[in-house]
């Protein structure tokens, strides 16, 4: 059974070193990076599962790192920080990071952040039974993991994918917070709305158009969220 790759990117060495070793103790291979130049140098030459991302780094740091990566790659990217607050973690997501991590923290919550994440990834590149999903002028490909806005291929990372899987697998349905948290994030986020709330306004800033006037994901006030059905799907 092939490996799952972790690029471990922090510009102090004996971070990369800590994280890495916890990382190969549970059996994965481990790639490392000091910078943020670096890390997108490997990251074209490299097939990679998974990225953990320091933040505070010299030159170019996480958050302009993370959204460099989501030029060209959905691959998840779990941002570390020193930083707790609520607006770097708003940020890290916004740039298109997929979870956080606050240092310091233990190797038990570094590894389930881990399997977290890796766990909505795979099920991202599931195919789906139907090759297609057409809402609109929104297009997902379901055998590549690609999506299209108006033939135009946007890239999302995994969470966002996987978010989005949810709204078209359950078309017309109001989904509570709750239930796409459960779906998305796993039972331990259930509570965690604020990272529901920004990763819905990064993929509605992807699909949407700029009438102002929402048609792929729907608020439906004090009842949750949902892809309407369009009149021609009724």
């Amino acid at each position: 059974m092939e490996k799952i790759t972790i690029l471990v990117v922090d510009d102090e060495p004996r971070y990369v070193r800590l994280i890495s070793a916890n990382l190969e103790v549970e059996g994965y291979e481990v790639l490392k990076a000091l910078s943020g130049e670096q890390t997108l140098e490997l990251l074209v030459d490299r097939e990679v599962d998974l990225v953990l991302l320091d933040v505070m780094m010299p030159g170019l740091h996480g958050f302009e790192t993370c959204r460099r990566i989501r030029n060209f790659s959905h691959v998840p990217v779990i941002m570390v920080t020193a930083k707790g607050d609520e607006s770097d973690r708003i940020e890290g997501l916004d740039v298109g990071a997929d979870d956080y991590i606050v240092k310091p923290f233990s190797a038990e919550e570094l590894l389930a952040r881990v399997r977290a994440v890796l766990r909505r990834s795979k099920f991202s590149r599931e195919v789906a039974l139907s090759p297609t999903f057409k809402h609109d002028n929104l297009r997902i490909n379901f055998a590549r993991a690609e999506v299209y806005r108006d033939e135009e291929r946007i890239m999302l990372s995994a969470t966002e994918y996987r978010l989005l899987l949810q709204f078209a697998h359950n078309l017309g349905r109001v989904l509570s917070a709750e239930e796409l948290l459960t779906s998305v994030w796993g039972e331990e986020y259930r509570h965690e709305k604020e990272i529901l709330w920004v990763t819905i306004s990064r993929l509605r800033s992807k699909l949407e158009d700029d009438s102002g006037k929402l048609k792929h994901i729907v608020t439906r006030t004090g009842l949750g969220y949902t892809m309407p059905r369009l009149s021609s799907e009724d």
